[in-house]
Order: structure tokens, then sequence, then C-alpha cells
């Protein structure tokens, strides 16, 4: 795959989720186990929202960055530490039953990014 179209495709699933969290974060949690009972966890997953919206906005500009370039090196690498760190959270939320229900769902998803970044950077 060629890195524009796996950037374009990162930044889609990461805006979708952005978006999906600031405007439906009621219909998106409990599929995953957890409860918005406050005020205050419905505003903290619009704030989650900022930095998955970042991502997808990052992996947007640099779709253009050339194969093999120093610019596409450093954004597929941080891209992939972004995902093994959300695989490491995700994983801990499920083992410790705080994500239930489709919260497998996390761990597998940062698990395949991480793992497509890597296949793109050793293209690459």
């Amino acid at each position: 795959m060629s890195n524009r179209s796996f950037l374009t495709a990162h930044s889609v699933i990461y805006a979708f989720f952005a978006l999906a969290l600031f405007f439906a974060p009621g219909l998106l949690w409990p599929n995953y186990g957890v409860e918005l009972n406050d005020r205050y966890a419905w505003f903290l997953s619009q704030h989650n929202s900022i930095f998955l919206g970042g991502i997808a906005v990052i992996s947007f500009l640099f779709r253009d960055a050339p194969s093999g370039s120093g610019e596409s090196r450093k954004v597929l690498t941080g891209l992939m530490w972004t995902n093994l760190l959300g695989l490491a959270v995700t994983f801990y939320a499920g083992a410790a039953g705080i994500f239930t229900g489709f919260g497998w769902s996390d761990p597998a998803f940062f698990a395949l990014l991480s793992a497509l970044c890597f296949l793109q950077l050793r293209k690459g």
C-alpha cells in the first residue's frame, strides 16, 4: 500500500473515532462496558477526541511525504508508537475488567494499526 493510501486510511479511522467520542460518547462507551455517569466523564470523552483528531490531522497532512523519506519515517514511527501505547492502555483496561463487551476490540485495533505501521516502515 502506498504511504498516501495508508496515511489517508489511518487519518479517516482516527477522525471517525474522534467525532464519535465527541458527539456520541453516550452511545459508544456502553458498548465497551464503560459508564458515563456524570458530565465530567462525558467531558473527558470529548477531551480525548482532541488527541484522536490531532492524530487524524497529522496523518492526513503527511500523506504526501515520499515513501522512505525522513518525514515519512518519522510520522510512521510516531504513529506506530502511539498505537503501541494505545495497545498497552487498552489491554490493561481489558485485563483489569474496565473494558468489557466490545472492549476486546480496542487492543485488537491498536495491535493491527501498530503492525501495519511497522510493515509500512519496513516497506519504505
